[in-house]
């Protein structure tokens, strides 16, 4: 039984409540935050509707997540055993520091970013390493489905298969279809952000750039089809590199249609995806963030989406056995049935899922440590096997 204090009411912390709300031996009391609390009340609401009982263990709080000194004092109040942080990857830092001054267990789904430059990597929060463990306290990050259940994958594959892992390629896709001309399925700032910078992947020692979205492959996903899948950089490779035996090389890969990359280049080359201000009127804006604006919310897009995600690692290397293999780990998510269960679409489900399971990890004590750590870097038995109860069943297969 524990106390978790939940930061972040958006399609990914509406999931997770709901989640968390399903396990109420390890989850004895929930408090929901963010800067708008009229969201976490109707997220509240929406665990009310599905389970009447779980109200009486949930709360609402108003906080700024950028201000540790709202965060330290909200988290006095509580005295949470663990605080989950998904709110945005700019205040990672913020809330890791409210943490330490508190002495509280950390999880995120997202490593840190700063807001005025697009760029993403762990080096920031892996500096806090010395700092949680004289605190005798853990932060687990990237615990989200990627990052997060793909390093979980990995992990498992070396346990289980793998005597060396050579090759890892990552696959993120969703078929889905929301019935909307252009949306995100996360925050738009973040993940425009993500898909607009130089796409990045390690090979034999030496991190190696590629130009935007220039380089991509065709690839039969399970259940949705074949789908053009396109080179990317994403945060769980700069880990991964650290922690698998014999690796040459890792690379990721996220799917796209057609329709959304021409809606994406018009926006870049009419620039509406610039992170810098502009003057407007006299007032000082940022286009990308006044597009978020005008953009659908992730978390309405649920209602309508058909279709399915399928994520997931394609690995080679030396086998128990000693031989050469060839091995495919995976999940399928479905749409439609994701907000049949927590009113959610699939892309905030396979976040908040996994969120969950790590909190439950930590609270349980499966996974225990002091200082920073990626998930991959704890027994992931305990993880798959949690996986396939609360909504991420996984398939195996050698290739």
């Amino acid at each position: 039984m524990g106390k978790v204090l939940i930061i972040g009411a958006g399609g990914v912390g509406h999931v997770v409540v709901h989640k968390c709300a399903q396990v109420p031996n390890v989850f004895s009391e929930i408090l929901l935050a963010s800067r708008t609390v009229s969201k976490c009340d109707a997220i509240k609401e929406s665990v009310i509707a599905k389970d009447p009982a779980a109200g009486a263990r949930i709360s609402t709080a108003q906080v700024d997540a950028d201000n540790s000194a709202e965060l330290v004092s909200l988290i006095n109040e509580f005295k949470p055993d663990l605080v989950l942080n998904v709110a945005l990857p700019y205040q990672d830092l913020s809330i890791m520091d409210a943490c330490l001054a508190t002495g509280v267990n950390y999880l995120d789904t997202a490593n840190y970013e700063p807001r005025d430059e697009a760029k993403f990597c762990y080096k920031w929060q892996w500096d806090y390493q010395d700092r949680f463990k004289e605190k005798g306290i853990m932060a687990l990050l990237g615990c989200g489905f990627d990052p997060g259940v793909t390093n979980i994958f990995c992990a498992h594959a070396q346990k289980q298969h793998f005597d060396e892992i050579t090759y890892v390629d990552i696959m993120d896709c969703n078929g889905g279809d929301h019935g909307h001309p252009f949306a995100t399925n996360f925050n738009p700032e973040i993940n425009i952000r993500e898909i607009t910078q130089k796409g990045k992947y390690w090979e034999n020692g030496n991190w190696l750039e590629t130009d935007p979205l220039s380089v991509h492959e065709s690839f039969d996903f399970p259940e949705v089809g074949t789908r053009e899948m396109y080179l990317m950089y994403h945060e769980e490779m700069e880990s991964l590199v650290k922690h698998l035996k014999g690796l040459k090389r890792i690379r990721f890969w996220m799917t796209f249609g057609e329709e959304y990359l021409t809606h994406l280049r018009v926006l870049q080359n009419v620039g509406m995806t610039r992170i810098d201000a502009v003057d407007y009127e006299g007032h000082q804006i940022v286009p990308l963030r006044f597009l978020k604006a005008v953009l659908p919310d992730p978390g309405t897009l649920g209602v309508n989406y058909k279709g399915k995600t399928c994520i997931g690692c394609l690995v080679k290397g030396v086998g128990k056995d000693g031989k050469t293999a060839r091995y495919y780990v995976y999940n399928v998510c479905d749409h439609a049935e994701c907000f049949k269960e927590v009113g959610s679409q699939a892309v905030s489900y396979t976040t908040g899922v996994p969120a969950m399971i790590g909190a439950m990890m930590m609270l349980t004590g499966q996974w225990r440590g002091e200082g920073v750590f990626n998930v991959e870097q704890f027994d992931p038995s305990p993880f798959m096997e949690k996986l396939n109860i609360h909504g991420l069943p996984w398939v195996e297969k050698f290739l």
